[in-house]
């Protein structure tokens, strides 16, 4: 009977280490996708606060966040072509 609780406490924190990896899979993928944004948007305010200009860093985060949009674009393999001329 002592050993089953024991495999049971071992059983919960293995499914708690789980979800703690899928969280930071997720939390990876999310700053890949959206990094540069977040970055010049930080950039901006950090800029804003010291009394200075902020505006070229907000247009570079409008610039992150319209090329992110493109990259949800399905993508496959009949977008490549035969071109040797290179």
């Amino acid at each position: 009977m002592f050993m089953f609780k024991n495999k049971q406490r071992g059983q919960g924190m293995t499914e708690y280490i789980i979800i703690v990896a899928l969280i930071a899979v997720a939390a990876i993928a999310v700053y890949q996708f959206f990094g540069q944004t977040i970055r010049n948007q930080t950039a901006g305010i950090a800029n804003e606060v010291a009394g200075q200009s902020g505006g070229a860093a907000i247009t570079a985060a409008q610039t992150a966040a319209t090329a992110a949009s493109g990259e949800g674009v399905k993508k496959g393999l009949n977008k490549y072509t035969n071109d040797n001329s290179r």
